[in-house]
């Protein structure tokens, strides 16, 4: 009888993971609300943030936002990791109303990601480099060690999930299953965490050396910043230390385990050099606006946007479908024959690049603004903010009359809204979620239902309030709880129980702000629970 109601509950909530039968699930929302875990540390690591206030560079919590379709039965889901834009400085500070992990755009993919049935995670990374500097030495190789930075986080970030999974998986992850993607900023990451793998050889090629050292000296040293996947702990010597003493420049989060991904995208991306990218690299899809200004689609150069001066030479999106396409890096998709209304708009004007969509915005007008400036090529059309909000910001920070801000922002999205930023949203998505689906082969994705582990009694039961702060109840309809164990993420046992009732109350006061693993044990079933404390 057991073995029959298990099947007959796995069913129905197999049916309910997928909702109507005309939808496929990881192609069309598939659910109508998504749950948000927000502000969850993923790792922790040496951030030089601070010195842009004169004050010494420091160990720095890094965080993320986690999407996941509510209601979901399925507990082996696909990964999209997002890294938001915002040139290595918090907005405002960067001359950008984005840039940071709840930017509109980057919430609004997450969103949607998560009602397809995926999970789908927004992260920060670390921040800092001096774009103002007069010297070029110092602002290219502040730049590339704030990317560098950004490649390492990622890879944590990775690896976090990876960690949680075996950790309890409180948000139903598949570890064999995960891709990242980036906008603007977060685009180059994306496409550095793929590409950089032989730092001996890609970090040492004259572009990235400071010649006006005795002897010449790279800008990017992993002796002293970490390897490129950040597991091992490195220290920057006094010689070269801000501070004038060792400091512990990388530290390693969750080293054991894998920062492999499935696949990368970018949204308006380069690559630092084109010979990073190597036959048997992961396929790549890229969204790029044909004029933009700060990041060329071609070979080209990175400028600072407050000041106009040249950082570094990079390659951008064309340049990189190119190679991943003349590798054959990009088969997983392009062999698939996949035709829709997207794959016909972008063949339009991606020259036959493969996983290349080419946007063609508008021209800027030639009339200043209010305050004599013009506009400039569009190079992210899909962000879209509260100006209101940026502007009073703006003045804080500057000193600058109201509304000047407000106008300097819209200058390269001068028509910005959330009905515009939607519509591009629409058209990534179209295109990129197609190719996921073939690279991750979704469509032979097993399901795993929570209903084969944990039987009817988990219906049953229900923990409130959750998120919680000093107490938890515990109520069990349909068998006697025998034992309650809280384990925190790390699989470090924090909170012991012995029960035996249907009704608990649990003092918790003693546990830490962030996420924990609830093990409810009657005598047949073991049933675990996510919680929050905050």
């Amino acid at each position: 009888m057991k073995t029959t109601l298990q099947s007959v509950l796995a069913i129905a909530l197999f049916s309910l993971g997928f909702t109507a039968s005309s939808q496929t699930r990881y192609l069309d929302d598939v659910f109508s609300a998504v749950t948000v875990t927000s502000d969850v540390t993923y790792a922790t690591n040496t951030s030089v943030l601070p010195m842009l206030q004169s004050l010494p560079p420091g160990p720095a919590t890094l965080k993320c936002d986690i999407y996941e379709p509510t209601g979901d039965s399925i507990v082996n889901r696909p990964v999209i990791v997002l890294v938001h834009t915002g040139s290595f400085l918090p907005p405002v500070l960067n001359g950008q109303p984005t840039g940071s992990k709840t930017d509109l755009s980057i919430v609004e993919q997450c969103t949607r990601w998560a009602k397809k049935g995926y999970v789908a995670v927004a992260m920060d990374n670390r921040l800092g480099w001096n774009p103002t500097s007069t010297d070029q030495d110092v602002r290219t190789s502040s730049l590339l060690q704030a990317a560098y930075r950004g490649i390492q986080d990622a890879k944590a970030m990775v690896r976090y999930m990876r960690m949680t999974e075996d950790n309890g998986n409180p948000h139903g992850i598949d570890p064999t299953k995960i891709v990242l993607g980036g906008q603007g900023t977060g685009a180059y990451i994306s496409l550095g965490y793929s590409t950089l793998d032989d730092p001996a050889t890609e970090l040492m090629l004259p572009k990235f050396i400071n010649f006006n050292t005795t002897p010449p000296s790279p800008y990017v040293y992993p002796p002293f910043f970490g390897n490129p996947d950040g597991t091992d702990s490195a220290w920057l010597p006094a010689a070269d230390s801000p501070t004038a003493q060792d400091e512990l420049w990388n530290i390693p989060n969750n080293p054991t385990y894998s920062n492999d991904v499935n696949m990368v995208f970018n949204l308006g991306g380069a690559i630092a050099d084109i010979s990073w990218l190597q036959a048997g690299d992961v396929p790549i899809v890229s969204f790029h606006c044909e004029n933009d200004p700060y990041g060329p689609i071609d070979t080209g150069d990175v400028i600072v946007p407050t000041t106009g001066d040249f950082v570094v030479e990079v390659m951008g999106s064309r340049t990189v479908q190119s190679y991943s396409n003349l590798y054959l890096n990009n088969d997983p998709f392009a062999l698939a024959g996949i035709t829709d209304v997207y794959t016909t708009a972008a063949n339009l004007n991606n020259g036959g690049l493969e996983g290349l969509y080419v946007f063609q915005t508008p021209a800027p007008s030639t009339t200043p603004n209010a305050y004599g400036e013009l506009e400039e090529e569009q190079g992210a059309p899909w962000d879209w903010w509260d100006n209101a909000t940026y502007d009073a910001m703006f003045q804080a920070v500057n000193g600058a009359p109201a509304g000047y801000g407000a106008s300097n922002s819209i200058l390269g999205n001068p028509d910005m809204s959330a009905t515009k930023g939607n519509a591009y949203l629409d058209t990534v998505q179209g295109y990129l979620n197609p190719r996921m689906y073939e690279v991750l082969d979704l469509a032979n994705h097993t399901p795993v239902i929570t209903s084969s582990i944990n039987d009817i009694e988990n219906i049953s039961l229900d923990i409130y309030p959750n998120p919680a702060k000093n107490t938890i109840n515990i109520i069990s309809n349909k068998v006697e709880v025998n034992s309650v164990e809280i384990y925190n993420l790390n699989g470090q046992l924090v909170l012991a129980n012995e029960v035996h009732a249907n009704q608990i109350r649990l003092n918790t006061s003693s546990l830490s702000t962030g996420i924990y693993i609830v093990d409810i044990k009657s005598e047949n079933t073991s049933i675990k629970r996510k919680l929050i404390i905050e």
